[in-house]
């Protein structure tokens, strides 16, 4: 998602200090200078954790393994880098970032801990282009001969990979050299992220297994809280909290705004990437939401302007449907209007969160960058 606003761009990115893991120094890095910082954090800190449970057994070594190549396995490190402008924005160009990477590396943690979750949820066979951890970990028990079913000790260690991805990222949190003060507002905020984000992912369970009782505007809620909150909002008030940002500063509303804004764009892009994005470039099936009904924001509004006989065929669920009926289905709802809709709906929150930055205290570098990021989130194609 390197972007030219983005990446002509001061990161500052400081040599880190101890047990830290070493950055370049470049005034002038480009965004990849910050994805580069975040993984050689999470990979220091991760190799050390996966030889301390290997001395306790080294099949757990084996375990610790397959949790770490889900972290490292790819991503666009949206979360990490929204915290970062956010602390960037409120500190300005020239603090040194060290004391702040574990803390932001740690909210890479904190997703690896939704997806391999999520996918279990979703019963998902792959995840950025490759087997999903339930799948994997299956695989591998039926070719070792062990005993059992090999999908349900795949959903088993999946949960397992995902509870120890939410204990690293505390762990990993607890690294950022701040003054105990600070780190324990930065931990409220944590936390809450936390906890929206699972009430997010619980009614985004609950739509799908009550889509008749659902709605736009629910659809809605959920994209603000199980997408919104923890990829975009929340990280940026994470990042406002690591630069000691008071709570009623006029920097917190505008990133509130800004956040909110972004993140529901986010979702609404991801809604139609479901049904009509690449998946070669995704890395996710594509027409999944349409073969179960999963009530998102676009196929609501597609049931809400179809025509009665448009209606009654979205309506039917096809869970063993070929790429031909789900073509057809796709077409259907972008006859109904839906996709149109949802494009403005995108347009419309990019430009409120563009106004949201206009008037606030932050430096140009940060004001590029985050204007940056709002249009490469939600025109992105996987």
């Amino acid at each position: 998602m390197a972007n030219d606003a983005v990446a002509d761009d001061a990161l500052r990115l400081s040599p880190a200090k101890g047990g830290d893991t070493p950055v370049r120094t470049n005034p002038a890095a480009s965004t990849k200078d910050l994805i580069a910082a975040v993984d050689g954090t999470l990979a220091a800190f991760l190799s050390a954790e996966i030889d301390a449970l290997t001395e306790i057994d080294g099949a757990l070594g084996g375990f610790a393994a397959t949790a770490r190549d889900c972290v490292l396995a790819g991503g666009k490190r949206i979360r990490p880098m929204f915290a970062y402008w956010g602390w960037r924005g409120a500190v300005g160009g020239t603090a040194p970032s060290a004391p702040v990477l574990p803390a932001v590396a740690a909210l890479e943690l904190l997703h690896t801990f939704a997806l391999v979750h999520d996918d279990v949820m979703d019963e998902s066979a792959t995840r950025r282009g490759r087997p999903t951890a339930h799948v994997a970990v299956a695989a591998q028990h039926a070719a070792a001969g062990r005993r059992g079913d090999p999908s349900r000790f795949g959903e088993s260690v999946a949960v397992l990979i995902g509870d120890l991805c939410m204990v690293w990222a505390d762990r990993l949190l607890a690294h950022a050299a701040l003054p105990p003060a600070r780190l324990l507002d930065v931990r409220r905020c944590y936390d809450q992220m936390r906890v929206e984000t699972v009430a997010g992912q619980y009614l985004d369970v609950l739509g799908e297994n009550d889509a008749a009782n659902w709605s736009v505007d629910r659809a809605l809620r959920v994209a603000r809280y199980k997408t919104a909150s923890y990829t975009v909002q929340r990280p940026l008030l994470f990042g406002a909290c690591l630069g000691g940002v008071d709570a009623d500063a006029p920097l917190i509303a505008a990133y509130t705004r800004y956040g909110l804004a972004v993140g529901e764009a986010f979702q609404l892009c991801d809604d139609l990437l479901g049904v009509y994005g690449d998946s070669a470039t995704t890395g996710k099936p594509t027409g999944d939401d349409l073969r179960t009904g999963k009530p998102t924001a676009l196929l609501m509004l597609a049931r809400q302007l179809a025509t009665p006989a448009q209606r009654r065929a979205l309506e039917e669920t096809v869970p063993d449907a070929g790429d031909g009926d789900i073509a057809r289905l796709a077409e259907l709802v972008a006859d109904t209007g839906a996709v149109d809709r949802i494009e403005r709906m995108i347009a419309d929150r990019v430009a409120e969160a563009l106004a949201a930055l206009d008037g606030t205290p932050l430096d140009r570098t940060a004001h590029t960058a985050l204007s940056g990021l709002a249009t490469t989130a939600t025109s992105r194609r996987a």
